[in-house]
């Protein structure tokens, strides 16, 4: 699903997902990096994020694939 990931202004990531007009706070990340592994949101949705280089600027949109949450 697509997704978008920015920082806000407080530096907290979020990730907006346009089909489900649903926008969520990262809770825990696998990798410091973010890329190329799995962040938690908020709802409890767990996302697997594509490999990127870490200097990716933000804001994105993304292809991630959803493996568990309600």
């Amino acid at each position: 699903m697509k997704v978008m990931i920015r920082k806000t202004s407080t530096g907290r990531l979020s990730v907006y997902v346009p089909k489900k007009d649903l926008e969520e706070f990262v809770v825990a990340q696998q990798n410091e990096g973010l890329w190329g592994g799995t962040v938690t949101l908020g709802n409890g949705w767990v996302l697997e994020l594509p490999a990127m280089a870490a200097d990716t600027p933000l804001p994105i949109t993304v292809e991630a694939r959803r493996l568990a949450g309600d």
